[in-house]
């Protein structure tokens, strides 16, 4: 039969983390292909305009999508560490509570975002002329964040315990059939912006039903029987922390980028188009160093909860070393193809919206070197355990954030808002550095 699940605790650090880490990579760009698909579609068939309801509420929906993943990946943390240990029947208790707990927080964040978006919108300063457009897509989004929340947990479950193939597979289906839903509802059916919206809800769904399909068929540690469906106090208390943890960290982050976009939506609509097309640009960038992040973060529970301390700190080691190879290759592809990109992106040939856009990557790219370091040794010390630092980490990121759109876009304009994240990076570099250097000093 063939395997469902890869056991990080014994053999090569790197293979073991490359087989984990390039699956997840791969469906970590086909994710955000959904994304990159819809401003696409969306520029190069309804204009800039378009371009700029969609961007202007982007931080919005990414703090909402990756606070779920956060705490779902969280959860995850806590079924790997059971798995490395061998201890599957408290594992599947993990399990069970993992599934309650995604779906009271889906249903709870879903009524909470669809009242609050149109508020949030005015309080972003969100230009009169799009501010429509941008609040109908957003709704649509987030009334379906169930699906995505569904897809999450049982991709996060299947990587917690080795398998990362899968969750791939079902993410490729929906891409592809995102992709001719886009086209069909935007182009096809003259739907404009809700019918991206449609599209990508739709395809997430179907991701979601296929890998609740193959847990069924496949995966019987992560269903759980009446009998492991226990209340389990302690445990419960652990997943609920991890969760928070991991997800308060990723929404602290992008609160931070809430309250930044406000800033660059005083800008205007040509530069909310080239931040839009700059920030898809510089995440598909990000995405492996991310990818190697998460890898790192169920390898070292893996191993932690093996009491493989020595695993723990070379597969690290090596996360970062990998991280930087690739942020190599970024820096050099950035420097060459940058505006290429951009127009390729948004199809628009406003020079404005093309050096606005070049300017930010700019400012972002040279520093995914610092950005590795801070991701690699963030995810690894949640892995571990060590949940304080990391948060307080995300706390100085969204200080000075508001302070980046308080002082330094009045101060220097979109300048301050492009050199904003590589202070970041840096300061909050050093703060996990030295917790990671505490704790390989104690173990």
């Amino acid at each position: 039969m063939k395997q469902t699940s890869m056991n990080m605790t014994e053999g090569s650090i790197i293979k073991k983390m490359l087989g984990f880490a390039i699956p997840v990579l791969i469906g970590n760009i086909f994710q955000q292909m959904y994304n990159i698909v819809d401003t696409a579609v969306i520029g190069n068939v309804l204009g800039d305009n378009a371009l700029a309801s969609i961007g202007a509420a982007a931080p919005v929906y990414a703090l909402m999508i990756n606070f779920t993943e956060g705490m779902t990946n969280g959860f995850a943390v806590v079924v790997a560490r059971f798995f490395g240990a061998g201890d599957k029947q408290t594992m599947k208790r993990a399990v069970s509570l993992t599934y309650i707990l995604s779906a009271i927080m889906a249903v709870v964040l879903t009524l909470v975002s669809v009242s609050a978006i149109n508020p949030l919108l005015v309080l972003l300063k969100t230009p009169e002329n799009i501010i429509s457009d941008t609040s109908g897509y957003m709704k649509i989004i987030l009334a379906f964040l169930t699906v995505t929340v569904a897809y999450n947990m049982l991709a996060g479950m299947m990587r917690a315990i080795g398998n990362s193939r899968v969750p791939l597979y079902f993410l490729m289906v929906s891409t592809f059939a995102n992709i001719g839903l886009d086209i069909l509802f935007v182009k096809g059916f003259s739907m404009g912006i809700p019918g991206a919206a449609y599209a990508t809800v739709i395809a997430q769904g179907v991701s979601a039903v296929l890998c609740l399909i193959y847990c069924f068929k496949k995966c019987p540690e992560l269903i759980f029987g009446t009998k492991e469906f226990v209340f389990e106090k302690t445990l419960l208390l652990e997943l609920i922390n991890t969760g928070l943890a991991m997800g308060l960290m990723e929404a602290i982050v992008y609160i931070g980028s809430v309250i930044m976009q406000g800033a660059v939506n005083s800008f205007g609509t040509v530069t909310i188009a080239a931040h839009t097309a700059a920030r898809k640009i510089h995440d598909v960038f990000t995405l492996p160093i991310g990818t190697i992040a998460m890898a790192a973060s169920t390898f070292a529970s893996q191993n932690y909860g093996a009491e493989k301390m020595d695993r723990v700190k070379k597969g690290l080691r090596y996360s970062i070393f990998i991280s930087f190879a690739w942020s190599a290759f970024a820096l050099i592809v950035m420097l060459l193809f940058r505006r290429l990109m951009i127009q390729g992106l948004t199809g628009t040939a406003n020079a404005e919206v093309i050096d606005t856009a070049s300017k930010y990557m700019c400012w972002n790219i040279p520093f995914l070197f610092i950005l590795s370091i801070l991701l690699v040794l963030r995810n690894g010390l949640q892995g571990v355990g060590r949940k304080i630092v990391p948060i307080c980490g995300s706390i100085v990121e969204l200080v000075m954030k508001i302070a980046a759109a308080a002082i330094l876009a009045p101060m220097l304009g979109y300048l301050g808002i492009c050199i904003c994240e590589p202070l970041i990076w840096a300061l909050s570099s050093v703060l996990v550095i030295w917790d990671y250097r505490r704790f390989s000093r104690t173990r």
